[in-house]
C-alpha cells in the first residue's frame, strides 16, 4: 500500500512525524510505502536545513525516494522561500 502524508494541524511535523512515523520510517517497520508528504503552516519550518527532524527525514526520503513538498504561501510567508505571492496560485 502506499501513502502520503499532509502535515497542516498545529504541531503535526513535531508530534506525529517526528515521534511515529519517523522513527518507523528509520527502523524499516512503517508498514506502507510513503511517496510524499506536503507541508503546511508552521510545519514547513521541519525543511529548514540544520532543524533535527528534517534532517533526518531528508535522509531517510533520499533513500526512500520520498517526495516531501511545502505549501508556496506558507514558505513565503516564514521567509523560507523566495519569490512573491503573485508567483503563488
Amino acid at each position: 500500500m502506499k501513502v502520503g502524508y499532509i502535515f497542516a494541524t498545529d504541531m503535526a511535523s513535531t508530534f506525529k512525524l517526528a515521534t511515529m512515523i519517523l522513527p518507523q520510517l528509520e527502523t524499516g517497520n512503517h508498514g506502507a510505502e510513503v511517496v510524499g508528504m506536503f507541508f503546511f503552516d508552521d510545519n514547513v519550518y521541519t525543511l529548514r536545513e540544520g532543524d533535527p527532524v528534517g534532517e533526518r527525514l531528508a535522509k531517510i526520503a533520499a533513500e526512500k525516494n520520498i517526495l516531501l513538498m511545502a505549501c508556496d504561501q506558507c514558505a513565503l510567508r516564514r521567509n523560507l522561500a523566495e519569490g512573491d505571492f503573485s508567483q503563488c496560485g
